[in-house]
């Protein structure tokens, strides 16, 4: 019996050299010209334009659900959060908050405006006050909450007196300068609070009516921080 794995290739007997092309057979780069691309099909110009319809449509789609459900910016209008906010300041509004959390005192809130506001503005800022059951009274241009005196730096030493007769929609007896909240609503105010129409002159706002807390001013950009 022959063992041919012993016998080398190319010698007599062995296994022969397969015939490889040499590089004389291959095309050289030079040869190929790539100075222009294949013109594109019809068919293929329509599904790149379809791409970028989609791409913009998603974009857009994408916009429309934050400011449906995320955030908003909005532009401040008045003076009556001076010197917290000032005309056109602008603001982004967070409005998931309170679908996770309460409203807290001392937020500054968007709301939709109500119908005893007076003017042609449709969304309103002001701070929130007084919560829903709280008695909120109006004394020597304090405010105090259930007894309680509020720390207002805010409001720099400016007096928060009565704006009307009788503050409208509490559940005390109507009154010039005390309300108690009804379920479901806040009492709010301006910063501003001798240059203010706010619940002491519209009477405390439904909760369902807030679009969202304002938490970050992002105009002008010296001013950028978080409210």
């Amino acid at each position: 019996m022959s063992d041919i794995g012993d016998q080398s290739a190319g010698e007599p007997g062995g296994v022969p050299f397969p015939d490889f092309a040499t590089n004389e057979d291959l095309p050289l780069e030079d040869d190929v010209d790539l100075s222009e691309s294949p013109p594109r099909s019809a068919s293929q110009q329509v599904r790149s334009m379809i791409e970028w319809i989609a791409v913009a449509v998603g974009a857009l789609s994408v916009a429309l659900l934050i400011k449906a459900f995320l955030l908003q910016a909005f532009f401040i209008p008045s003076g009556s959060m001076f010197e917290t906010l000032q005309i056109n300041d602008r603001v982004l509004v967070n409005k998931l908050s309170y679908r996770l959390h309460d409203i807290h005192r001392g937020d500054i809130v968007v709301f939709e405006k109500p119908p005893l506001a007076s003017g042609e503005i449709n969304d309103l800022i002001k701070r929130v006050i007084a919560l829903p059951g709280e008695t909120l009274t109006l004394r020597d241009g304090d405010v105090y909450v259930d007894g309680l005196k509020l720390d207002e730096p805010y409001v720099l030493g400016k007096p928060s007196v009565p704006e009307r007769d009788l503050i409208p929609n509490c559940d005390n007896p109507p009154a010039p300068d005390r309300c108690t909240v009804p379920p479901g609503f806040v009492f709010v105010m301006g910063d501003n609070r001798t240059g203010s129409s706010d619940s002491r002159t519209f009477g405390p706002i439904e909760e369902s009516s807030v679009v969202g807390r304002a938490f970050l001013k992002v105009w002008p950009i010296g001013d950028l921080g978080f409210l």
